[in-house]
């Protein structure tokens, strides 16, 4: 890749090309998401009311020298373009603003008119490929190449720019006009009012720094080039990113079976500790569960979580924890919500305390599962609350709670069409493998190194 050729040609001192926050050092040149290129001035320009000098084989000129430029009139919308005449039964479809895209067109596959009526208003019809260019809203200065894979025609909002000749590469005009320098030129020439706005005019009026054709060609190869590395690096991103969370979802998998670390033949069984609670207690049948660690054992959610409690708000105003404070995609509880007493829902009377797991029981699939951090809230009663015994850990009950082995297994017994939902006996009656409490501990110590490092990882993809 001649990075370097680029450099001179643009004189630009970084190129920023999209990834939100990713960056890549290449040759001096910055890469970053973003789908711009930066444009800067020469340190000792040789002319005035230009942005930056040129090379002596380049030339500035403005839009309305290389292309002609047009829009439908007014007249022709309102008379021509109505809702008689506009079908996605017809022919030629019609290009709106929505359409334009900055770098890339969409296609209108709603709304056409017939091939009659295009070829009457010839002027604003799309036939060859050409720069289209939104020039009024929000999308104002969007700008992309429209492929003539078929005849189309312009709606309001959209100018189309077409080249005089082959002088000029259309991918380097696009380029350029997608830059800093070609945006700042739209949003200088654009009308500030409530609905910012283009006249054709001010478009013929952008100015645009224009090599010899050959350079052109070279200079849309080399941002091509570098274009396609970006889009390596954030598939690389997003695959590197998959593979984080099914790490994770392995991890969790491991540790319920017994496999994440080795088990000590000096740690009390966990029947014992089961047995301590209840002496009547019999360990479950597993049925088609795996076969667990001779140490371990299955155990019944109404085994190891203790009985769930109602409560009411006293106070003025109480803690409460809905299905909106948990964010499911990291599993916590992201706000808690300060609630006047006399405004409290009825749903709010699960009582919660520091280590309890809330476990939600509509949509099971999206994963809505936190542990409690403070004391003193009141959850609601769409949660199942896993209050763990003294002999389960806190750390593992979470653990367990969000692997894939009880989400999973739980969701095939949801009910419902509007909002399916599981019911408190399903997590109650459901089985779940429990180690000795030393493991429990040497498990989520396991655990949370390895999510660590994972995290780590995730984090410095984001920077």
């Amino acid at each position: 890749m001649n990075v370097n050729m680029l450099h001179i040609n643009f004189q630009p001192k970084q190129l920023w090309i999209a990834d939100e926050k990713l960056k890549c050092l290449i040759h001096g040149l910055e890469l970053r998401r973003g789908f711009f290129l930066s444009f800067f001035p020469s340190d000792t320009p040789h002319y005035e009311n230009v942005p930056f000098e040129v090379p002596s084989s380049w030339v500035w000129t403005n839009i309305e020298e290389l292309f002609f430029v047009t829009k439908l009139a007014g007249f022709e919308y309102t008379d021509c373009l109505t809702k008689d005449t506009i079908s996605s039964n017809n022919e030629v479809p019609i290009v709106r603003a929505q359409n334009v895209r900055m770098g890339y067109f969409v296609e209108n596959t709603n709304e056409a008119i017939s091939e009659a009526l295009s070829q009457q208003l010839e002027r604003s019809a799309l036939t060859k490929k050409c720069l289209l260019m939104t020039f009024i809203g929000a999308g104002i200065g969007d700008t992309c190449i429209f492929p003539a894979l078929k005849r189309c025609h312009l709606a309001p909002n959209v100018a189309k720019i077409e080249p005089y000749s082959n002088k000029i590469d259309l991918k380097y005009a696009l380029y350029y006009l997608m830059s800093d320098l070609g945006q700042l030129g739209v949003r200088g020439i654009s009308k500030s009012t409530a609905q910012p706005s283009l006249s054709m005019a001010t478009i013929r009026s952008l100015e645009i720094a224009l090599p010899p054709l050959a350079e052109q060609h070279r200079i849309v190869a080399e941002i091509e080039k570098l274009f396609e590395l970006i889009d390596q690096i954030e598939q690389g991103k997003a695959d590197l990113q998959t593979i984080i969370k099914q790490t994770k979802s392995k991890i969790l998998d491991l540790a319920i079976h017994g496999k994440l670390v080795p088990q000590d033949p000096n740690d009390e069984p966990a029947i014992e500790l089961l047995k301590r609670i209840n002496p009547d207690f019999t360990p479950c049948d597993n049925g088609h569960k795996w076969k667990l660690p001779q140490s371990w054992c299955w155990a019944k959610g109404r085994q190891i979580f203790l009985p769930m409690k109602s409560t009411k708000p006293h106070n003025d105003e109480f803690l409460y924890i809905d299905i909106d404070s948990i964010d499911n995609k990291r599993q916590i509880i992201n706000k808690i919500k300060s609630i006047k007493t006399a405004n409290a829902p009825s749903r709010a009377s699960r009582y919660t305390q520091k280590g309890d797991v809330v476990f939600s029981m509509v949509r099971p699939y999206l994963r809505n599962i936190a542990k409690v951090s403070v004391d003193g809230c009141i959850a609601s009663t769409g949660f199942y609350v896993c209050s763990p015994i003294d002999d389960l850990n806190s750390e593992y009950c979470y653990y367990l709670m969000i692997s894939d082995y009880v989400v999973t297994g739980l969701n095939q017994f949801m009910k419902g069409d509007n909002s399916p939902s599981i019911n408190k006996s399903h997590i109650d009656e459901w089985l779940f493998p429990l180690p000795p409490f030393p493991e429990q501990q040497r498990i989520v110590q396991k655990i949370e190194k390895l999510f660590s490092l994972l995290d780590h990882i995730k984090k410095s993809l984001e920077v």
